[in-house]
């Protein structure tokens, strides 16, 4: 690696803004492995050669490994330094902590969401009344027409899950998904703002959307839940995918919003 401005090292006295400098140094240490396209079981230069490369300390050069760490994108053996673990062109590039903070609590409430809505979409398959099912395609037939729109589809979405509910003939279902309807409101409008960005996932989104509402019309439980739960592992992916930009923008705003409103 060729040595690369100080300007980090002035960074280290004056602390860097948004995020840890160590954070910042990982992302362009992930930078560097995937411009030079380094394959898994890499080894990467000491922490002295890095430290020296970035114009920091082998303190923070160890923070950004440890960051990389966890990621699953690299891992340390005693005596020997760092190593590529896996390749590195979908690590997402890690935020501050605010923001990952904020990316964990989206996540922990997809994982909520995979569970009430695999469990509605396969209730509903099964008890589902004609008029029901009308209304379900009706919801769908509005997110459809929203995001043709150029709108986010956040409420539509939300009618969409709330006739689910409604189908499965509990109660306790439609008072269950009522309960989570504003964090879900809010964790839609940071994945929406992501997919909205590139025409492939929104389309991708729409068709997740279909195959759950299909299972339900055909009154085939498995594969609705299974159709759900995909949706929501799809969703988790996304997440993960999205580039910095997106977390230093427009998603981490969103997302911050979604944990002080879990604070309130």
């Amino acid at each position: 690696m060729d040595r690369t401005n100080a300007g980090l090292a002035d960074a280290e006295q004056n602390s860097f803004q948004p995020g840890t400098l160590g954070a910042r140094v990982a992302e362009r240490l992930l930078d560097k492995i995937r411009q030079d396209d380094l394959q898994p079981g890499t080894r990467l230069p000491s922490e002295q050669s890095m430290a020296g490369h970035f114009g920091v300390s082998r303190t923070v050069i160890r923070d950004a490994i440890a960051l990389l760490k966890a990621e699953g994108l690299l891992e340390t053996r005693k005596g020997s330094g760092a190593f590529l673990r896996r390749s590195a062109s979908s690590t997402p590039i890690p935020t501050d902590p605010q923001t990952e903070q904020s990316i964990q609590s989206l996540l922990n409430l997809i994982e909520v969401r995979e569970g009430i809505e695999a469990e509605t979409a396969a209730l509903a398959a099964v008890r589902r009344t004609p008029g029901q099912l009308a209304d379900i395609e009706h919801a769908l037939r509005r997110i459809e027409e929203a995001m043709a729109a150029g709108l986010d589809g956040v409420e539509e979405d939300a009618k969409l899950h709330q006739c689910i509910a409604v189908a499965t003939g509990n109660p306790t279902w439609v008072r269950f998904v009522e309960m989570f309807a504003e964090p879900i409101r809010s964790a839609v409008k940071v994945t929406r703002a992501n997919e909205a960005r590139r025409e492939d996932l929104t389309r991708q989104v729409q068709e997740e959307h279909e195959r759950i509402v299909s299972a339900i019309a055909a009154r085939d439980p498995e594969a609705a839940r299974a159709a759900a739960r995909s949706h929501m592992e799809h969703a988790a992916r996304r997440v993960r995918e999205a580039d910095r930009e997106f977390w230093r923008g427009q998603g981490g705003e969103l997302a911050r919003r979604l944990v002080n409103e879990g604070k309130k």
